[in-house]
């Protein structure tokens, strides 16, 4: 099995990761074995390593011309961009009904829609998270996906519940969240009132798809507001057998399988990152 993650930036930094010897990361190396065949999408999906102006100005470019390409063909978005939570759970959900779920793009619109427009579709999804991060002032942190790749393999509760950490640790390499939808922790985060069965999807699938933070952040202080929002929505989550947070389903959890190699200042490191905001190459060995 490969021992090392190899990340390799814009401007000759090279990021080194010690693959953690657990059945999680033989499961992503798996994965990470097999994303030949598909490129590296959107390398430069960095966030929170710019300015709070500098982030706010990239995430409004990006959502505004999603907006547009996609309204430019069918008009199916009906409200101007604000920068409030409930405009962006409008445009989430915009993306859900749209797009499909997962790999099913099966609506009309969809279908009927030209190339530039499903990118743009697709890309409404990044662009969202984008402008939620600004308005989170979320900590630095990147992301790495593969297009096309098939999303095909799956956690199941038992293994989610063994696996997952609550504390998320500076230089720590997880799975990324995959599935088209929000957890328990999202919609509770955003009070979601969009709430349906196209909108609610826990952690399950999982792909060579991962993230990268630079931050230390404890996620159960999240625990107590994620049982109100289950509490104020009984019904329609006891129809997914969610009764409290602790389900393993429903707990705001995170994924390792890899930690940085660096001897140097958390800030320095940072920095550099900040300078070269761009992802070359991706390796293991």
């Amino acid at each position: 099995m490969p021992q090392h993650l190899l990340i390799h930036l814009s401007h000759g930094l090279e990021l080194k990761f010690q693959i953690r010897s657990t059945p999680l990361a033989e499961l992503w190396v798996e994965r990470m074995q097999a994303r030949g065949s598909y490129p590296l999408d959107h390398p430069d999906r960095f966030y929170g390593f710019g300015s709070k102006l500098e982030e706010r100005i990239r995430a409004e470019i990006m959502i505004q011309q999603c907006i547009t390409t996609i309204n430019q063909h069918k008009a199916i978005i009906e409200r101007g961009f604000d920068w409030s939570q409930d405009c962006l759970n409008y445009l989430h959900n915009i993306f859900e009904r749209y797009h499909g779920l997962l790999d099913q793009q099966t609506s009309e619109y969809w279908q009927q829609a030209p190339v530039a427009v499903r990118q743009a579709l697709s890309e409404l999804n990044l662009a969202v998270h984008r402008c939620e991060t600004v308005l989170e002032g979320v900590k630095p942190r990147f992301v790495c996906t593969w297009f096309g790749m098939p999303k095909t393999k799956k956690l199941d509760p038992v293994q989610l519940a063994q696996w997952g950490e609550t504390q998320i640790q500076f230089g720590t390499v997880y799975l990324n969240y995959c599935e088209i939808g929000k957890t328990v922790e999202d919609l509770a985060h955003d009070n979601d009132e969009y709430i349906g069965e196209d909108a609610f999807r826990p952690f399950g699938h999982y792909s060579a798809d991962f993230h990268v933070v630079f931050f230390n952040h404890d996620l159960s202080f999240k625990e107590p507001g994620m049982q109100q929002y289950i509490d104020q929505h009984q019904d329609f989550f006891l129809a997914h057998g969610i009764t409290s947070v602790y389900n393993a389903i429903a707990q705001p959890l995170r994924f390792p399988v890899a930690d940085l190699q660096y001897a140097g200042q958390p800030q320095q490191l940072i920095q550099e990152i900040a300078r070269q905001q761009r992802v070359l190459e991706v390796d293991i060995q």
